[in-house]
């Protein structure tokens, strides 16, 4: 190949955060692949691509440091005809520590970029760990130099700027950015608008999988010096992209394919499936269990547990009481048949009798109220949990971002389980991804989807009894939980304010309860977790104090 053009291939793999050899297993597939097929001379790998990412306080380990070292020296054995980039952490015990891409060539790392823009907000934490970068780092490769940035850089003008200053005349932008709705999007627009400032091609390079509440979609893609984008991956899928450039004597020309880009509601159904998929085989269970009820969010996970890791893998348990609709056994069933999983039913009504039995002393000192409600709540979290230790398989939680929110669930009740899918979507979000499911195949019977929500843990209940409505409550959580405004805003806005201030006391006086909730997918700007900090004791009332 001429000296003025250069064959890359973007690696677009799913680490498994601390598996540091494993990451090297896959990374040098990775590397015989990109030669075999597309005769690659330039191979781009995610940011801290080797410990996977976030790898947390594992960075404060010492032992986390050493593999890594190890498998550069490992890399540089085997990388004797092609160049590559990587990235990965950099420091020794009791020194400071960087987040840093190698570049290797000629079984040598020839040059190291130290991340220099560290996020710390929403999910992110760098600043914990790594010491800030302050200088560019530029190599060349077929007498075409190129600049290195590692994912905050790109969102800030210094970095490329300084690269270019350097010589750069191509940014590789390594990159561990975490899907949420609309990020594509905002990566591509900044990615442009680097690219036009400095009239240097980006060339955005990302992970995909899934890692406890993140999710990573790849997407990775290349912009020109205009800021067209000349070559898209795929979403949620491993890949390896070629990409050819061709030095012009009016700059860098661009080669490679674009892969369409998913819509918002289908790349968010693909991310719950990715998410629970990852965290099911990377946590090496054999399997899941799902409590139905016969409503819509249990519905909607059974549809994603079988997309993620096949029906033969997924048991589904139908737990009627006194309370249970014969539509709802009905409507479980046909969509258990329908998907072909494992089904059985076990009634709680002797298991419930003999709570109320025992309890009866404290019971009859009251009315009937939430607590006989929630002793149902339990026997079924009880039962689900003793079929999830006999066989090994994990419970999945079932419960969606607007019950966490205000506290419409049971602790100890339908909370439990090790991965909860719905955790950051909202109630209206369901119904949506229900829908968008069944076109592809229609696997969730249209009366789950249509008849009202409801607990069935009282007679004739129903969800808005106790809440507002759905398509309601879901906009003021939207604006107090992910956007901050105050009750007066949200009164501005013309929500009802005894509504609002109904919604703001749930929310705040759930948080013990979400505290306690197992991990779930983010999808969103603000999900419960490492998103969202508030303490569960706390004298700061959000509404106006009487």
């Amino acid at each position: 190949m001429a000296e003025n053009q250069l064959q890359i291939v973007l690696a677009q793999i799913d680490p498994v955060v601390g598996d540091v050899a494993g990451n090297t297993d896959k990374v040098l597939a990775a590397i015989q692949q990109a030669k075999d097929n597309y005769a690659a001379e330039l191979i781009v790998f995610p940011e801290l691509c080797l410990t996977g990412y976030p790898p947390e306080d594992l960075l404060l380990r010492p032992g986390l440091l050493k593999r890594v070292n190890a498998a550069l020296q490992d890399l540089c054995k085997q990388t004797d005809d092609v160049t590559i980039i990587i990235g990965h952490p950099l420091g020794k015990a009791d020194k400071p520590l960087f987040n840093v891409a190698s570049v290797i060539q000629n079984q040598q790392v020839i040059a190291q970029y130290r991340k220099q823009q560290l996020p710390n907000y929403g999910v992110f934490d760098e600043k914990r760990y790594f010491t800030e970068g302050s200088e560019s780092t530029v190599f060349s490769i077929n007498e075409i130099k190129i600049g290195l940035t590692i994912c905050e850089d790109i969102w800030s003008p210094e970095p490329a700027k300084q690269a270019v200053a350097a010589g750069a005349a191509v940014i590789v932008s390594l990159n561990a950015s975490p899907f949420r709705q609309g990020k594509s999007q905002l990566r591509e627009h900044e990615a442009s608008q680097r690219a036009r400032e400095n009239n240097v091609p980006i060339v955005y390079v990302n992970l995909i999988g899934g890692q406890d509440e993140l999710v990573f979609d790849g997407a990775s893609f290349v912009v020109d010096a205009d800021g067209k984008k000349c070559v898209q991956a795929l979403q949620f899928a491993s890949a390896l992209v070629p990409v050819k450039l061709t030095q012009t004597a009016t700059g860098i020309a661009i080669e490679g394919e674009q892969q369409p880009l998913m819509e918002e509601l289908e790349a968010t159904y693909h991310a719950l499936v990715c998410g629970l998929r990852d965290y099911i085989e990377k946590n090496h269970f054999p399997g899941v269990v799902i409590g139905l009820s016969g409503g819509v969010d249990s519905a909607l996970t059974l549809a994603l547990a079988v997309d993620a890791i096949g029906a033969e893998r997924v048991q589904a348990v139908m737990m009627p009481s006194r309370y249970t609709a014969q539509i709802s056994l009905d409507d479980a069933a046909e969509m258990v048949a329908t998907l072909g999983v494992s089904y059985r039913v076990i009634g709680i009504e002797p298991v419930f009798n003999a709570f109320l039995h025992e309890l009866e002393a404290v019971l009859t000192e009251s009315e009937p109220d939430t607590t006989e409600e929630n002793i149902q709540a339990r026997c079924r979290g009880v039962l689900l949990m003793a079929i999830s230790n006999k066989t090994g398989s994990m419970v999945l939680s079932t419960g969606n971002k607007s019950e966490m929110a205000v506290g419409y669930s049971t602790l100890y009740g339908d909370m439990v389980g090790g991965f909860a899918p719905l955790k950051d979507v909202y109630k209206t979000l369901v119904y949506q991804l229900c829908h968008y499911r069944n076109s592809l195949s229609a696997v969730i019977p249209q009366r789950i989807i249509t008849r009202p929500p409801s607990a069935e843990l009282s007679a004739d209940q129903l969800d808005q009894d106790s809440l507002p409505p759905y398509e309601v409550l879901d906009q003021i959580l939207e604006g107090y939980v992910v956007n901050d405004k105050c009750y007066e805003d949200l009164v501005a806005a013309g929500f009802n304010s005894d509504m609002v201030a109904q919604v703001i006391k749930m929310v705040d006086r759930s948080e013990y309860k979400r505290r306690q909730a197992p991990p779930g997918i983010r999808i969103t700007g603000r999900a419960f977790g490492r998103d969202r900090r508030y303490p569960i004791t706390s004298g700061y009332a959000i509404t106006p104090i009487a």
